[in-house]
């Protein structure tokens, strides 16, 4: 699904995927998945359609991290 995405901005990304997503700083983007059971946090190059993943882990897991800098 995100290979063929072609996402402009944060808004494209929350048509997509609606309350399933949140934003904090430098693009970074937060999926809770499976229930919220999971977080997924990637970091999107907008201008060049990439996509980075950067942490992939339990709530738990993610409970002790920084968002805007893992």
């Amino acid at each position: 699904m995100v290979d063929k995405a072609m996402w402009s901005g944060p808004t494209d990304v929350k048509m997509m995927f609606g309350a399933n997503v949140d934003f904090v700083s430098d693009n970074r983007i937060i999926f809770d998945i499976g229930g919220n059971k999971y977080r997924l946090i990637v970091h999107v190059a907008y201008p060049y359609q990439r996509v980075l993943i950067k942490f992939v882990g339990t709530r738990k897991e993610y409970d002790n991290i920084n968002p805007e800098t893992v």
